[in-house]
């Protein structure tokens, strides 16, 4: 559905900051709308969401790219998860502090690049209820959305894989065409020994993980928003291996109404596009990059920022550098220019509370809608 002609009655409601955040068909009062068609519409409608990168990497609060950045080994970096106790990881807080600031949906980090699962998964044992947690952190958080009236998106890794045995490997990421850079696999000076990958038809054992996971995503925890894969680079590095169809008819089948988006898309199938900061095609992609913004350059935006300056994950160096209200009332505007949404990230601490300041802008900036 292209975006000009299914915004365009929704323009006048939005002329006002009140309307931009506070239309009442912007909640789905604890349901999701029944069909594909009704949820794309209650979403163009929300106009603000909330997004959370939670993990084992906040333990170090050195950013969610961590891993890759620092070369930490498999082993060294599967001990985090020994800490991992999300104490204050407080799901019923963190709807009710979105619903204060206007906010209409929450998307939280249910599988990042470091392959860490915040849900019940047969795949791997590298995920939170393995941990001291103990906890479904997915699971809890998308009943308290549904309590609170919120609608609940899970973000997942379809594209980077930084652990799993399967992934392709950084030398085969490197010599494609389309990728001058690479974040495959970190950059280690000898070998990883968990590492299997040889040949492309090796991917497939990493397909069929990914694919196990999304069933698990889109079963256990009843009808949601939408799937949120990321990150599109790892697809535009070798897009011959990856099923986008497949995939797509999986979520389709298992929930008709669920909404799928992959940053600025992968076959323009997409029912939306999620550009980080601006609306603008990926600038690393190539040629693969520019035939799906074509096709997808007039679906519904939803801008995703955050109120770090530099990562989406906690990073302790940013302490009293975070980005105020005033920051974030402009960029709803933007938004607003655009027709589009505002999927505006925090970091959580380590201990999965909300970083003070955060909770403190996103408060304040629902008072100011309201006014």
């Amino acid at each position: 559905m292209r975006r000009r002609t299914f915004l365009q009655s929704t323009t006048n409601a939005a002329a006002s900051a009140a309307a931009f955040a506070f239309t009442a068909s912007a909640a789905p009062a604890g349901a999701v709308p029944a069909t594909r068609h009704e949820n794309l519409e209650w979403f163009s409608q929300a106009r603000f969401g909330l997004f959370m990168h939670y993990g084992v990497y906040s333990i170090l609060g050195r950013g969610e790219w961590v891993m890759l950045r620092e070369a930490i080994p498999v082993a060294e970096y599967t001990k985090l998860q020994a800490q991992f106790t999300a104490e204050k990881f407080d799901a019923d807080r963190i709807a009710a502090m979105a619903v204060a600031a206007g906010m209409k949906y929450v998307n939280l980090t249910a599988r990042h690049h470091d392959s860490f699962c915040l849900f019940k998964t047969g795949q791997t044992d590298f995920n939170s209820l393995k941990a001291p947690a103990r906890r479904d952190l997915i699971g809890e958080l998308t009943a308290a959305c549904r309590k609170h009236g919120l609608g609940i998106f899970y973000y997942y890794s379809y594209a980077l894989d930084w652990r799993h045995p399967y992934f392709y490997s950084r030398e085969y990421g490197l010599a494609s065409t389309n990728a001058p850079w690479n974040s495959a696999r970190p950059d280690y000076k000898t070998p990883e020994p968990s590492y299997r990958f040889r040949e492309p038809k090796d991917f497939e054992k990493y397909i069929a993980f990914v694919h196990a996971q999304i069933r698990e995503l889109l079963t256990q925890y009843g009808p949601i928003s939408g799937l949120w894969l990321d990150p599109i680079m790892g697809y535009y590095a070798r897009p011959e291996l990856f099923p986008i169809a497949e995939t797509y008819a999986l979520i389709r089948k298992l929930q008709p109404q669920c909404l799928i988006c992959f940053k600025q898309g992968a076959n323009g199938e997409e029912d939306f596009i999620a550009p980080e900061r601006s609306l603008a095609a990926h600038k690393q992609g190539g040629e693969v990059a520019r035939q799906v913004w074509e096709k997808n350059k007039n679906k519904l935006p939803e801008i995703c920022d955050t109120l770090q300056e530099r990562v989406w994950g906690y990073q302790k160096g940013d302490e009293k550098q975070h980005r105020g209200p005033d920051w974030v009332m402009k960029t709803l505007d933007y938004c607003k220019s655009i027709n589009g949404n505002l999927l505006l990230n925090t970091g959580p601490l380590p201990d999965g509370s909300i970083h003070r300041e955060d909770e403190a802008t996103l408060r304040e900036v629902g008072r100011r809608l309201k006014a």
